[in-house]
């Protein structure tokens, strides 16, 4: 084992096929045994097609690194739903290893060693009120609320309402995105805020 080699693959969050060829000075064909092997080993976890990630760093992800991975395994795609209302600290309700995002492609989960990252596909024109924030995009804290209620109002999603602190989101940034959304969730927002 080439440990010059894990060490350097360690400081990356993922790496893909053909950095190990290129750092190894090996045919990608190679390298696509290599990491073949490596993930039976234990070494790697495979992420998606010919892109990996050291077990090691797997095991010390911080919350901001699995969600630039989210953001990673699906392109284009959001941080938002509860993922964004915990990290503004805008619920109690917590979901262990679960990372959801908003996405235009398609609505899918995906599992990786007991992690699973969801993708709700949402309309292209509700595709915003989103920010960059430490290299990764993240829904505006009532961004991700509204995204949150659309999705409710329309079967697709469960949520602790009650488990919200409204006190935490600002009546102005929901009036900013609202006319956006459909009825049912503009009908929705206004019973919330009324109780």
């Amino acid at each position: 084992m080439n440990y010059p080699f894990l060490r350097s693959l360690g400081d990356r969050l993922f790496f893909g096929v053909e950095d190990v060829a290129e750092f190894l000075g090996i045919k990608t064909s190679s390298a696509h045994v290599l990491c073949s092997r490596y993930a039976q080993k234990g070494l790697f976890i495979r992420l998606k097609r010919n892109v990996y990630i050291l077990a090691e760093r797997w095991r010390n992800l911080g919350r901001d690194d699995f969600i630039s991975l989210a953001n990673f395994l699906q392109v284009p795609s959001y941080i938002s739903f509860l993922s964004a209302l915990v990290y503004y600290e805008v619920t109690t309700q917590v979901p262990r290893m679960v990372w959801e995002s908003a996405s235009l492609k398609r609505t899918k989960r995906l599992s990786v060693d007991g992690v699973e990252f969801r993708y709700y596909k949402i309309a292209k024109h509700l595709y915003l009120g989103f920010r960059n924030e430490d290299g990764f995009f993240i829904a505006e804290r009532e961004k991700a609320f509204l995204d949150s209620l659309y999705l409710f109002s329309v079967g697709r999603y469960s949520l602790d309402i009650p488990a919200l602190d409204l006190g935490k989101l600002e009546r102005e940034g929901i009036e900013r995105w609202i006319r956006y959304y459909p009825e049912r969730t503009k009908s929705l927002v206004s019973e919330i805020w009324a109780t």
